[in-house]
């Protein structure tokens, strides 16, 4: 079951961009230079107990407007409405109800989709008779936040989520047969299509989603080697000439939602174009949501030498915090490079599902520390005692020890270099945890 996706909709400065804040748990709005996409439009994700959920952060919305700017930002709103599952439309409680309110409302009641009326700015309004004007919208009841202060934000999101269906219990098991969950992510035009299409054997049309019509990204199965893949189709993956204005050719909610719900991402880059901000964008959500990736440039038979070295280059600068991703060079349309592409990627799963035992890991602990013990911090000096694993995909590995607030990144990066040698770890992000034992006598020798 893929994340729900909620959209923010409403006037200017009604604070949308405060209360994206407050749902991703961020201090700043996630900014992403796409091409093709306004800079008023970010994406981010958001949690509440176990249910996890994207939020679209828009411009503000003019649905009358005809031509300049607002035009371009009503059009990039009625994407990011399609592209959701439920919306929350926000409105000023201080300044009440505008015309450009009512044009708002209209088009929400047309598409009929799940909305929340929320009155932003609400803070010391305690009677419910300053917001009565806005049932007037015909969008049912309001519920007054304060995005700024953090209240009523719980019981928004619980309202917003509340008529979309619950993430299914049962997960694939993360064994030898279960089927990999391979997400192919990358711009528009970079060959995911003909990727797939040579991989399958024949030009296969898979359909597109048309805009709300359906939730779920399409997968396509695939065996290779008696091992199974659930291809996961990002909104990329459809036929040159098929592609209607109104849909966007590339579905940002969709690519990230297919990274969340795959095991393995294979980032695909144009080796025409080089690095853009789009694809560094994707690779930093691949590497927040901890997932197993393999980069892989396309079209690297339609360039050069000195092109060749740019792109390298550019690689090793903008993605240097995928160095632990395996780099393959690969022509779709000419079917060159793709026999070591699968080995990488089930080597990246293996990694991402990798089992390592208490002793191991401890006795590598304790080597580490021989070879490089952690710099003294004035009076304290880290004492790193044993190791465990702490969960799988990603792998996170949990250290015990005293005064392990003291250990620096630096020391840190080590311990993962030699954990990642030790258990050849390629392909997959590992995270190490320090938990610093209670002191029994702390609370004595305060008495």
């Amino acid at each position: 079951m893929l994340n729900p996706v909620i959209a923010l909709v409403g006037r200017p400065n009604v604070g949308k961009s405060t209360l994206f804040n407050r749902l991703t748990k961020s201090r700043d709005a996630i900014v992403a230079d796409f091409a093709g996409l306004t800079r008023d439009r970010h994406y981010g994700h958001g949690r509440q107990g176990a249910r996890e959920f994207i939020v679209i952060d828009t411009g503000g919305f003019e649905p009358e407007a005809s031509s300049g700017i607002y035009s371009e930002m009503a059009k990039q709103t009625r994407q990011a409405v399609a592209e959701a599952d439920a919306v929350v439309f926000v409105v000023d409680a201080r300044a009440g109800v505008s015309a450009q309110d009512h044009d708002i409302a209209k088009y929400l009641r047309r598409l009929g989709k799940p909305c929340v009326l929320t009155a932003n700015k609400a803070e010391g309004m305690v009677g419910a008779a300053q917001l009565s004007e806005f049932y007037e919208l015909g969008l049912g009841d309001v519920h007054a936040v304060s995005a700024a202060h953090g209240q009523g934000i719980r019981d928004l999101i619980d309202l917003a989520l509340a008529p979309l269906p619950k993430p299914d219990e049962t997960e694939l098991p993360a064994g030898d047969k279960a089927a990999i969950r391979l997400a192919v992510a990358g711009r528009p035009n970079v060959g995911k299509s003909t990727l797939i299409n040579t991989w399958l054997g024949e030009e296969r049309l898979v359909a597109f989603d048309m805009p709300g019509t359906t939730r779920d990204a399409i997968t396509v199965p695939f065996e290779r080697n008696g091992q199974r893949f659930d291809l996961i189709d990002t909104a990329g993956l459809r036929k040159k000439g098929k592609v209607f204005e109104a849909i966007e050719k590339f579905s940002v909610v969709k690519t990230l939602q297919a990274i969340d719900s795959a095991n393995v991402v294979l980032l695909l880059l144009d080796a025409t174009q080089g690095v853009t901000d789009q694809d560094a964008h994707i690779a930093g959500y691949i590497l927040e949501r901890g997932r197993a990736v393999v980069l892989a440039v396309n079209k690297w038979d339609a360039v050069d030498d000195y092109q060749r070295q740019l792109l390298e280059r550019s690689i090793e600068t903008r993605l240097a915090f995928l160095k632990f991703a395996s780099l393959h060079f690969i022509s779709a349309q000419k079917r060159q490079g793709l026999g070591p592409l699968w080995s990488a990627l089930t080597q990246a799963y293996k990694a991402a599902t990798c089992k390592m035992s208490t002793p191991v890991l401890t006795r590598l602990l304790l080597e580490a520390v021989q070879f490089q013990s952690p710099k003294r911090a004035g009076m304290f000096r880290p004492k790193l005692r044993y190791a465990h694993q702490g969960g799988m995909n990603p792998p996170v590995i949990v250290i015990h020890g005293n005064s392990l607030e003291h250990v620096t990144d630096a020391y840190k990066r080590f311990l993962e270099a030699r954990f990642r040698k030790e258990f050849d770890l390629v392909g997959t992000p590992l995270r190490i945890e320090l938990k610093t034992s209670h002191n029994p006598y702390a609370d004595n020798e305060k008495a």
